[in-house]
């Protein structure tokens, strides 16, 4: 059995990482990380398995992101916060599609051995998000749901619509 840490994001991230888990089907033993601000999604988790939660790197507070300085400390907390729970974890993978916590999830979770799978988010037609062209270097799969993304990045795999 595969342990996978699937990051949860709020809203349509996390609507979208669910489809494709219950794709998967339980045959992987899942650890969820969600932003500890996030009240929904822990809610909306189908396939059973622990929930960890970390200080969001990045906030949107009334559509104003956090100052690069603000963005970096915020960063550096979710990091400390999340060595303890990958190191207890071990996961195989680190599976993401978006949130602004997949970055330091992938990030540690590469320094540590796991493979980083990474899915675009299917709004993504023209331009990856944020997210994903910081993730990008250092994937180990880079999936985008629109040829008009894989013929800009030629490590993308482009899959269909999976989401």
């Amino acid at each position: 059995m595969t342990r996978l840490l699937v990051v949860l994001g709020e809203g349509g991230h996390t609507r979208q990482m669910l489809q494709l888990l219950d794709q998967l089907a339980p045959q992987h033993e899942y650890h969820y990380l969600i932003a500890a601000e996030d009240q929904l999604s822990e809610g909306k988790i189908r396939l059973p398995g622990p929930v960890y939660r970390v200080g969001r790197p990045r906030s949107k507070v009334h559509g104003h992101t956090d100052s690069l300085p603000v963005a970096a400390w915020h960063t550096l907390h979710s990091l400390l916060q999340l060595l303890p729970i990958l190191r207890q974890v071990r996961p195989r993978a680190v599976l993401a599609n978006g949130p602004s916590l997949a970055v330091p999830a992938a990030l540690l979770g590469k320094l540590l051995g796991a493979r980083v799978i990474y899915v675009e988010s299917a709004s993504r037609v023209e331009r990856m998000s944020t997210s994903g062209r910081l993730v990008y270097p250092f994937a180990d799969l880079f999936i985008v749901q629109w040829p008009q993304l894989q013929a800009q990045y030629r490590k993308a795999i482009y899959a269909g619509r999976l989401l």
